[in-house]
């Protein structure tokens, strides 16, 4: 009885496993594509956004020979729609048009090659269809009130180029091995000259020679070696055509010397013409200048090339952008402000950017030039308003001055009186004016060691750009006020973040293509998914 009361008497049950209807041999109809796209897919904001660009801006890929090419709208869909999805190569482009339904839809079955979309990614007719984009987007963020058309904030970023990061010139070294070049090619006409192998020429300078004039003396060397040959081929005596032979193999020397130094010397001119204002550039792109990364893995401050991009925002979203090769922030503002109002939009009133930005020659430009309002920090802005600095006697800004009589005193009592005016003028010709003013008496002076770095027996020198004081004093006061002190609180949070979601969202940190026409162009489709896939995101949380 108890092995018929226990509880583990097994009972067997038929479990029924029920799928959905799977039959891959079936014969299934085509659907519109578009029905499995979303609302807010970001295939659609891409379709919306590039049917707003007008014909106009087409025209230039109409051919009326040949064969039919692919649409432009087309081509520019799918591009925007595969750097979205982080993709950036134009083989991986096209292997997306047979895989996703987004490309499928927008390109209507179409499939282009990938030779096809780099030569369509790379037209120079590229970069005003992307202008168009930035002008039709901002346009539409407007009209929806997302931004206000207030203020544009104005940052730069550092991307790696597509070069080798061991090919590099360097300019300094190019002027050194330039001017090594010229002496050794002196030295050689003197000593040509001098044991009267060639007769003296007349230079353009005393102490130098050029190539038109290196190439003068080989010419003269040739003549001169023609003539000793000529000698060989007469004479009877085989001493003295060992002699004519032994004379002639020091010119002959030479001349290989002077040709190699001519080939050299065009060599590094050409290379000085690429550089222009730049200190280097990579050979595998020339366009490319070698900067320092902070994303630098080897933590040695090592240099890449690379390109400087900046962007202007509003709202977190890129409304323009420009690719420099200078490092340097400063020389970009001027012709970055220029870009905008050619190509994409008006200046709004106020321009915010940070102390990278702050020089005298950029204030006078938009305060003066372009009559708008700069919010935008120089570099010691935050280190003067440390209580040290304030207290720090021996800093000249602390000093009295004293505007009747205009001089300056030092913390010793002694006073700097105006001696002279003075101009300094940078690499880009653009010129500072400075009041010199020199101390009374050094001698003596308990703060000597820390303040004056003039030799004994000369006093202490101070230079004052007033115009330079004068925007300092305007800056401090644009930014103490409440609503543009506002304004510029804003700026890192508004610009920053577009870079963080370009380098670490879409994965986007080193260029695919090279040459700075493509690079931009490049940068552009980039900055522009950017833009989708956040406006997509907003519109998805209303």
């Amino acid at each position: 009885m108890l092995e018929l009361n226990h509880h583990n008497i097994k009972q067997t049950r038929k479990v029924l496993v029920v799928y959905k209807d799977y039959n891959i041999n079936q014969l299934v109809l085509p659907l519109n594509l578009e029905i499995k796209i979303q609302d807010n897919d970001i295939a659609r904001h891409v379709n919306n956004l590039v049917e707003s660009i007008p014909q106009k801006a087409f025209d230039k890929y109409y051919k009326e020979t040949g064969c039919p090419a692919y649409h432009p709208r087309m081509m520019l869909k799918i591009l925007l729609c595969a750097y979205s999805q982080s993709v950036f190569s134009g083989r991986k482009i096209e292997a997306l048009l047979s895989d996703s339904i987004r490309m499928m839809w927008l390109s209507q079955g179409y499939s282009p090659s990938y030779r096809t979309i780099n030569r369509f990614r790379s037209n120079k007719d590229m970069q005003e269809l992307l202008c168009q984009c930035f002008v039709q987007f901002r346009s539409q963020l407007i009209k929806e009130k997302i931004i206000a058309n207030e203020a544009i904030f104005i940052d730069g970023t550092k991307i790696e180029a597509n070069a080798n990061k061991f090919s590099f010139v360097w300019k300094k070294a190019v002027e050194r091995y330039g001017r090594n070049l010229i002496e050794n090619s002196r030295r050689i006409y003197d000593a040509l000259v001098e044991q009267k192998i060639i007769p003296a020429m007349e230079l353009e300078q005393e102490a130098t020679i050029n190539e038109d004039e290196m190439v003068a003396v080989v010419e003269k060397l040739d003549e001169a070696i023609d003539v000793m040959d000529k000698e060989i081929a007469v004479s009877d005596s085989v001493a003295e055509r060992k002699q004519i032979r032994h004379k002639r193999k020091r010119p002959k020397q030479l001349r290989k010397i002077l040709r190699d130094n001519i080939a050299r010397k065009q060599k590094y001119d050409k290379q000085l013409d690429i550089m222009e204002n730049r200190n280097s550039y990579s050979k595998t792109d020339p366009d490319a200048t070698f900067m320092r990364m902070k994303d630098d893995y080897m933590k040695n401050g090592q240099l890449k090339p690379g390109y400087n991009v900046q962007i202007a925002t509003e709202g977190q979203y890129a409304l323009a952008y420009d690719l420099f090769p200078n490092p340097t922030d400063t020389r970009t503002l001027k012709p970055f402000l220029d870009a905008i109002e050619t190509s994409y939009f008006t200046l709004p009133k106020y321009i915010v950017a940070d102390a990278g930005y702050g020089s005298e020659e950029n204030y006078v430009d938009i305060i003066e030039n372009r009559q708008l309002t700069p919010l935008i920090t120089y570099g010691m802005y935050l280190k003067e308003k440390e209580k040290r600095y304030k207290k720090d006697a021996l800093k000249t800004a602390n000093w009295d001055y004293e505007s009747k009589g205009d001089y300056y005193t030092c913390p010793n009592g002694k006073r700097l009186i105006f001696v002279y005016n003075a101009q300094r003028k940078d690499k880009n010709g653009f010129v500072r004016n400075f009041k010199v003013y020199e101390c009374e008496d050094c001698c003596n002076c308990p703060y000597r060691s820390q303040c004056c770095k003039a030799k004994e027996g000369n006093n202490r020198k101070i230079s004052i750009n007033v115009k330079w004081e004068q925007q300092k004093e305007y800056i401090r006061t644009q930014l103490s006020d409440k609503k543009t002190g506002k304004i510029y609180k804003r700026r890192k949070i508004d610009v920053e973040p577009v870079f963080g979601f370009l380098k670490a969202n879409l994965h986007f940190n080193r260029f695919t293509v090279r040459g700075k026409i493509k690079t931009k162009i490049e940068i552009g489709l980039a900055l522009m998914a950017v833009n989708l896939r956040k406006y997509m995101q907003r519109i998805a949380a209303v």
